[in-house]
């Protein structure tokens, strides 16, 4: 999942932390034992009270968006396990029953679409639209989605000002001098404060993976389902290795889509670093595939055009903010897009070619900040809110901006395409006002049946080396691999392949005797700019 815009620049998502504050005991491999540590205990009684209680299913409240037969209601559970009858939270949740019979029914497919931060409440909506590649799981399962804690509709938290948090234009991510290395710092420090102060210290301290897993548990035990069956796409995949590293016996069928690295040496600093070398890898593929589409996209008929077009262009906007509120920052924002996503390519593209022809309409509406789209704002301010307190509440980041600078300007030279825009996302985890945790050991425990792990070889927000070292970590699961694409998120696209195998997976919990690599799916196709995109 992507990131949004926040302090000086763009940032990309999947990857926090600082100072004091009293907080739970890490987690260990003692939440897998009965009676281990106080979370274990508190967790055990949460689910118990939430299999008692169930879930008061109803229709969506309208300012929801979402339209029956989608259901929505929500789970009780303690802000902080270790104190389980202590302060509570709700964690919303919808779903969309099972298309097929009683006898086809296998319960309910839980789904994470990754952040943190990210909403997975529209997940329900690929049975109710009929998406075709879900359609045989849907006669199986009831759809599941929530609102992870501090999300949307679970306690939302907040660090800034949504109208301050989209203002735009930012400053130029790229530093030119000590100066802006500096004016980036004091941001990123009061943005941190900032997360503090909106949020307080009892709930910021408890935004951790960890406890989101324990959430996780008990949304299973209010379904009424004994195991649980899960889909988890980018931060969801570590989310779900935590969850399966805690609960193993609870695991039914899990399937992880572009996994982020679960090592504890790479969560999560250096994790972004080796995320800004990947963009940076994918950032070629595109602008290959530009250059190839010159007929269409006039923007350069070699990667050395594009890139050097791409350099005037953040240029030209670093002068003079294109509409007034497209500078550098919200360019390298837009532009993620393609990197990230392949069926992004066209589309940010045949943007970038109406502004070359001399229409700077499409760029601004889809670059620039939109201060009438209220309800828009205070979702990216959650959404970049969730994001920093997970990623910095969950371990130790480095305090000293010696190593910030060291790192960032080495990994820069390599890949200055995202470096610096992620840097300043991350940096508020340096001056963090809450205490850091140690992050779950992921691996292994009794009774975990295998994991089907599927991931594209040339992936930028979560790199390749992390669904290898995943694999290792945890026996018997299958890696699936897509050589030669990119795409972040790959069950969603057609490349039948995958698609055949997650079906059998779900349907009959059945693997491969041996891993799998697949050819990639189909290259994304020109599209001349439309009437639309053109203005």
């Amino acid at each position: 999942m992507r990131r949004t815009v926040a302090l000086g620049a763009a940032g990309t998502l999947v990857t926090g932390a600082l100072l004091a504050g009293a907080i739970a005991t890490p987690a260990t491999a003692g939440e897998r034992r009965p009676g281990g540590t106080a979370e274990a205990r508190g967790v055990a009684l949460a689910a118990a009270r939430a299999a008692k209680a169930g879930i008061a299913w109803q229709d969506c409240p309208a300012d929801w968006g979402l339209k029956a037969p989608i259901q929505c209601g929500f789970v009780t559970v303690p802000l902080d396990y270790a104190k389980p009858d202590g302060r509570t939270i709700k964690i919303a949740v919808d779903r969309a029953v099972a298309t097929g019979g009683p006898k086809q029914r296998q319960g309910a497919l839980v789904y994470n679409p990754g952040g943190p931060g990210g909403s997975g409440m529209r997940f329900p909506s690929r049975v109710t639209t009929k998406n075709p590649l879900w359609a045989k799981t849907a006669q199986a399962y009831d759809f599941v989605g929530f609102d992870p804690r501090g999300v949307g509709h679970s306690a939302p938290i907040s660090c800034q000002d949504p109208q301050e948090f989209t203002k735009a234009p930012k400053a130029d991510p790229v530093p030119d001098s000590e100066a802006d290395k500096l004016a980036q710092r004091k941001l990123a420090h009061a943005y941190a404060q900032g997360c503090l102060k909106r949020t307080g210290r009892a709930m910021l301290s408890q935004m951790t993976t960890a406890n989101t897993a324990r959430d996780l548990d008990v949304v299973r035990a209010a379904l009424g389902e004994k195991k649980l069956n899960y889909l988890g796409v980018s931060y969801g995949t570590y989310l779900g290795a935590v969850y399966a590293s805690l609960f193993p016996d609870h695991v039914r069928r899990m399937l992880v889509d572009s996994v982020v690295n679960p090592s504890r040496e790479k969560i999560w600093y250096q994790a972004n670093l080796d995320q800004d070398i990947a963009f940076e890898t994918r950032w070629g593929d595109w602008k290959k595939w530009v250059a190839k589409n010159n007929a269409t996209y006039h923007i350069g008929d070699t990667p050395q055009k594009v890139q050097a077009a791409w350099e005037k262009l953040r240029a030209t906007a670093k002068k003079n903010p294109i509409g007034g509120v497209v500078g550098p920052a919200e360019l390298t924002g837009f532009f993620q897009n393609a990197p990230y996503y392949d069926d992004s390519w066209a589309q940010v593209a045949g943007v970038w070619s109406a502004y070359a022809a001399g229409n700077a309409k499409p760029l601004i509406d889809a670059a620039g900040s939109h201060p009438d789209d209220k309800a828009g704002n205070i979702k990216a301010e959650n959404s970049n809110a969730v994001y920093t307190a997970v990623e910095c509440t969950d371990v130790k980041w480095p305090t000293n901006w010696r190593t910030w600078d060291r790192d960032n300007t080495r990994v820069n030279q390599r890949a200055p395409f995202m470096t610096w825009s992620n840097a300043w996302m991350n940096l508020p985890c340096a001056s963090w006002p809450v205490k850091q945790q140690t992050p779950v050991e992921v691996k292994t425990g009794k009774g975990l049946p295998p994991v089907l792990i599927v991931q594209s070889t040339r992936d930028a927000a979560t790199p390749y080396d992390g669904a290898v070292e995943l694999h290792k970590r945890l026996a018997g699961s299958r890696l699936i691999t897509e050589r030669d694409a990119g795409s972040h998120g790959v069950t969603g696209l057609v490349n039948p392949c995958i698609n055949n195998r997650v079906d059998a997976y779900f349907l009959k919990g059945t693997t491969d005797p041996k891993d799998v690599t697949c050819a990639p799916h189909a290259t994304p196709v020109p599209e001349k700019p439309t009437a639309k995109a053109a203005g």
